[in-house]
């Protein structure tokens, strides 16, 4: 079976190095991704461009311009495409127009906005250029949504309920809900199921190796959200597979989402779902 992973991180990142070396023992590199993607059968990744500045807070940091890249790939890479990433605190004319430049390159196919990270809600006025920009790009835009990586963070802004809104605004426009919304899984059911624009990725779920996926799932009760909120949905071919890695290895995780999904969804969640939602990944799968 072949794996679209709709979302990893390759950006120079403190917490996520930590992680990488001290809870998911991951070898934190383009090297290190390209072993486990051919181990698993992963033919691409899909990046969220992402950035901390020297001398600025850490993420979420509200220096880097938009938009945010891949810092870790140099040149573009057969296997590795990119949503460029939107900081709202620098989102002028210039800014706005750079992003539309970095859209025209073949790699770039979507747009993250890290809500939570950065205290606007998804309707907040600042961000509608970027989504008349997806508009006329045709292509998706990635919310982060549910638990923040950062004490820093603020889940209000991250509630998946607030996507509702922005959805229904712009109905011309693709959404992703990533995270699923977690832990306010059912909310972010009845976005999705409500809204034809709204689609979800499963990443991030669970941060650490192979033990840490194995002592989660097979915790009591952990992940009966998930299992009530997939249930409540009835649409699997809108949901995707995704790691947020290096947060976790992709075996352990591959096998984690396989059981709580029937395998009838499977050719959908691991592949066909990505390629219908990021429509510009298409050339990238024929090389």
């Amino acid at each position: 079976m072949k794996i679209i992973d709709a979302h990893i991180h390759l950006s120079y990142i403190g917490s996520f190095e930590h992680t990488a070396k001290h809870l998911s023992h991951i070898d934190y590199s383009v090297e290190g991704l390209y072993k486990e993607m051919n181990e698993n059968n992963v033919v691409l990744g899909i990046g969220m461009g992402l950035r901390e500045m020297e001398g600025g807070e850490g993420f979420p940091d509200s220096l880097p311009p938009t938009p945010m890249g891949l810092d870790m790939v140099k040149g573009n890479d057969p296997k590795i495409v990119y949503c460029p990433g939107v900081n709202p605190y620098r989102l002028g004319k210039k800014e706005l127009s750079q992003l539309e430049k970095e859209l025209l390159k073949p790699e770039a196919v979507g747009i993250k906005i890290y809500l939570g990270y950065y205290p606007f809600y998804a309707y907040d006025k600042v961000y509608e250029p970027v989504y008349e920009i997806a508009k006329g790009f045709d292509v998706p835009v990635v919310f982060h949504t549910g638990d923040t990586y950062s004490e820093r963070g603020l889940l209000k802004y991250a509630h998946p309920l607030t996507l509702d809104e922005v959805a229904v605004r712009h109905r011309d426009v693709t959404f992703v809900m990533a995270h699923f919304g977690d832990p306010w899984m059912l909310d972010a059911a009845e976005v999705v199921y409500k809204n034809r624009n709204m689609f979800a990725d499963l990443s991030g779920l669970i941060v650490g190796d192979r033990k840490e996926v194995n002592r989660i799932t097979n915790t009591p009760h952990f992940f009966d959200h998930l299992k009530h909120a997939v249930a409540f949905c009835d649409h699997y071919e809108k949901f995707m597979f995704g790691t947020d890695w290096p947060l976790v290895q992709m075996e352990p995780y591959i096998k984690f989402i396989q059981d709580h999904f029937p395998s009838s969804s499977w050719d959908d969640l691991f592949y066909h779902t990505a390629t219908n939602v990021f429509s510009k990944i298409k050339p990238f799968l024929h090389r």
